[in-house]
């Protein structure tokens, strides 16, 4: 309740949070539009690939120039990593494998994270918790992306007293985008190509949101960090209003559609027919909650709480959220806290590649969003019985077999560069399974 006090006190203190970013894309330059609008803040150095369309982003969000120029933009993030006067990283690469070895190198050199590219979170959150504690620094989601947002309201329920009963996001949803590729996602989203191109707009990293994978990797995470799990067969995207979702979050035997209590789910603003619901949380996030006796009920009543017909069950929601422009809440937190906004306990779930057509021998992966695979979201246990592999590693490894649509890959199925870190470190979490597996919190 006090980040903003204290942000204050270290501006007046002359003592600001000092914070590097790697990766000043779509994500980061949201952050740092916010960065000269933030008191205790210091952006102290940038690390990209392509250090002039950063600048051009920080003049697109509105940095003056003499600002800009005192800025230092490194093509080097590992001069980054061990800048002596950087405190925090935030990585928002959104590449995944990159990802994994900044953050292990900030670790090294003392600096907590804040990670952005929670498709890297998705299949080795767990171990990067672990070797953060070992680090004696913070490691955390980014607050902003719904992952984050999702465990800030499944937390504020528990800590009410409330047990959480689902938890999840929004989504556009129709069982047919699970087949989108580049080619067909903007129509789909009722963009026109030539509209899509003058946006500026990725159809790679649209096509992620739309065809699941997205929903899986955010939902992995979040079972990761709060001890909710995900239905033995994944993610079922009901359609649904905000009004309806506490009708529906509650398990079947009671006239809902979840598997069990305790369960990660997404929900779609559109019917199996694809009509638009009124009301919908398609960019928002939920909770849904339960009151356990009568009396708790009864105060629902009081003070309007929407609830299903027994009034046992209620939901908070956020319709809306901020993306990038919210990062500073983790950055506050991790700095003057030393508490993560969401960060994983164990391994509970798993954001799975599965074939997205009939693949052949010899067939290269492109990763999410595009053409070749697709993210389902699958029980960590069942995952690793069956040597499933990650979605954040399918991408740029050739199929060694052919695969049938729809089946999940397995790390068999595809000739792997071993040396590489983040398949290292993926490779060594699933040798510690007694350590790391974890059952609902």
């Amino acid at each position: 309740m006090n980040l903003f006090s204290r942000l204050k006190e270290r501006e007046e203190q002359n003592r600001p949070l000092r914070i590097g970013l790697i990766g000043a894309g779509k994500f980061a330059a949201m952050y740092l539009a916010q960065v000269p609008r933030t008191p205790g803040i210091r952006l102290v150095a940038i690390a990209d690939l392509a250090p002039a369309n950063a600048r051009t982003n920080l003049e697109r969000v509105g940095w003056d120039a003499a600002a800009i120029a005192q800025t230092p933009i490194l093509e080097d993030w590992r001069k980054l990593v061990s800048h002596p006067e950087i405190d925090i990283v935030i990585e928002a690469t959104g590449n995944p494998i990159a990802a994994v070895e900044h953050i292990l190198g900030a670790f090294a050199h003392g600096k907590h994270v804040v990670n952005v590219t929670v498709e890297a979170d998705a299949f080795c959150g767990p171990i990067l918790a672990q070797r953060a504690k070992t680090a004696g620094v913070v490691y955390s989601l980014a607050y902003g992306d719904q992952p984050a947002i999702i465990c800030d309201l499944v937390d504020w329920a528990r800590a009410a007293g409330f047990p959480v009963v689902a938890a999840g996001r929004g989504h556009k949803w129709l069982p047919h985008f699970a087949r989108s590729t580049p080619e067909t996602v903007w129509g789909y989203y009722g963009l026109t190509p030539e509209q899509a191109k003058i946006g500026g707009l990725n159809p790679k990293m649209f096509n992620s949101f739309l065809d699941g994978s997205k929903p899986a990797i955010e939902t992995s995470a979040v079972c990761n960090a709060t001890g909710l799990t995900a239905a033995p067969n994944g993610l079922e995207f009901p359609a649904c209003s905000i009004e309806d979702l506490p009708s529906l979050m509650k398990p079947r035997d009671e006239g809902g559609v979840l598997h069990h209590k305790g369960q990660v789910e997404v929900v779609s603003s559109l019917t199996r027919e694809g009509e638009t619901i009124p009301y919908d949380i398609r960019f928002g996030v939920w909770v849904v909650f339960e009151g356990e006796t009568d009396y708790i009920h009864r105060c629902f009543s009081e003070y309007g709480v929407k609830t299903d017909s027994t009034g046992r069950y209620a939901c908070m929601y956020k319709r809306w959220h901020l993306i990038g422009l919210e990062v500073g809440i983790s950055v506050a937190s991790v700095g003057l806290r030393g508490e993560p906004t969401g960060c994983a306990t164990g391994w509970r779930a798993d954001a799975v590649a599965v074939a997205k057509k009939d693949l052949e021998e010899k067939e290269v992966l492109d990763g999410e969003g595009g053409y070749t695979v697709v993210g389902r979201l699958m029980p960590a246990e069942a995952s690793l019985a069956q040597g499933c592999l990650p979605l954040g590693l399918a991408h740029g490894w050739t199929l060694l077999r052919p695969v049938a649509a729809g089946q999940p890959l397995t790390w068999s199925d595809v000739r792997i560069d071993a040396n590489v870190p983040a398949v290292r470190l993926r490779r060594e979490m699933e040798q510690q399974p007694g350590r790391l597996l974890r059952p609902a919190a």
